[in-house]
């Protein structure tokens, strides 16, 4: 189970605990499945390889779905995602290392939500970001100690 993280105990400029996915050729074809999102360069190498890229890559909704996993593991059970959005600004080859990482950017109250803002991206293990956005949490008031 998940610790829970209250409001009181996030500070603007801290980073929250990162995760690391590995996803592979065979996820990347599940998730097209799931998704219905057949484009050729999220399974097909050559198809890829025609359109510029060196091998097949990680759907931009897979990475989205990984920072959603992120936020949703961070804030713990009574903690809410109340948006999210992001942009693709770079692409990430399968079977390599996606980092995915976030940064709080703002605390706010508005009754009676106790929400905090933060930067959200992905970025392979060389640093390169690769997706960028933001979301919104609602955090329960008061702190774990």
């Amino acid at each position: 189970m998940n610790q829970q993280v209250y409001f009181d105990d996030v500070s603007v400029g801290d980073e929250i605990p990162s995760l690391r996915k590995h996803p592979t050729r065979r996820q990347l074809v599940m998730w097209a499945g799931a998704s219905e999102d057949y484009y050729e360069i999220h399974y097909d190498t050559e198809f890829a390889r025609k359109n510029r890229l060196d091998d097949v890559v990680v759907h931009g909704r897979l990475k989205a779905a990984f920072l959603g996993q992120l936020l949703t593991t961070w804030i713990g059970p009574e903690g809410m995602l109340r948006s999210m959005s992001c942009r693709y600004t770079n692409t990430d080859p399968a079977g390599d290392d996606i980092v995915l990482r976030a940064t709080v950017t703002a605390k706010r109250i508005e009754d009676p939500d106790h929400l905090v803002d933060l930067d959200i991206w992905s970025e392979r293990p060389d640093g390169t970001k690769t997706t960028q956005g933001t979301a919104t949490v609602s955090l329960p008031e008061g702190s774990a100690c």
